[in-house]
């Protein structure tokens, strides 16, 4: 006789049916803990189940309740999509595991458009306004230039422009050019980074000679 699936089992293949039977005539919880702590919805979010997963939230699944490690269902997802689905039902961006680590962090290396999408969502950091120290070892965070800032613009349309250039007259599903714009934007917001930090040796060098010119 074939074993039935569990509901973390079901949850991860997206069998919404056996998910349900679990749930309304079974009594099993959306948020029951397996042996390693995992939930069904750290499973249907690792999987990209996003219907199982509205199904799961309907029935109290909560979107933030973290395994033993501390990680959040956010910390599983694999696609773009899937991490939108959870911020747009209160998924919190700016949790951090038992490590100090967040789901950007966690991310990054294995799912690093994941990443970079999380990141650009993230509020800007407000300029600090208290007095300046005067000690001239410190060095403070310099905004970017206009320059810098239109040669990231113009770096973005110009890598957008190349791939459009590729695409013309190939027949290209709206996923797969989902995936090109992404993997761009991801390439472009990494070169950008870089960018400011050359900036940034640019501006301090030159400040750093004015001052040893006037001693």
């Amino acid at each position: 006789m074939k074993q039935q699936k569990n509901i973390w089992v079901a949850a991860g293949d997206g069998d919404l049916e056996r998910v349900r039977e679990l749930i309304e005539h079974q009594g099993d919880s959306p948020n029951a803990r397996d042996p390693f702590t995992y939930t069904p919805m750290h499973a249907a979010a690792s999987y990209g189940q996003r219907h199982v997963l509205q199904y799961l939230i309907g029935c109290g699944g909560d979107v933030n309740i973290a395994d033993g490690d501390g990680d959040t269902p956010l910390y599983t997802v694999e696609d773009i999509e899937t991490a939108q689905f959870l911020l747009d039902h209160g998924a919190l961006l700016n949790h951090t595991n038992h490590e100090g680590i967040s789901a950007i962090e966690h991310l990054s290396e294995e799912f690093p458009q994941v990443a970079a999408y999380l990141e650009a969502l993230l509020p800007p950091v407000s300029a600090d306004t208290s007095p300046l120290p005067t000690s001239d070892h410190v060095t403070t965070s310099i905004p970017p230039s206009q320059h810098t800032q239109n040669a990231a613009s113009e770096l973005l349309t110009n890598n957008l422009m190349e791939q459009i250039q590729h695409l013309d007259g190939s027949s290209m599903s709206e996923e797969q050019l989902r995936q090109i714009v992404t993997a761009t934007v991801f390439e472009t917001f990494t070169r950008g980074q870089e960018m400011q930090q050359e900036h940034e040796t640019r501006e301090v060098d030159e400040n750093s000679d004015k001052r040893t010119r006037l001693e």
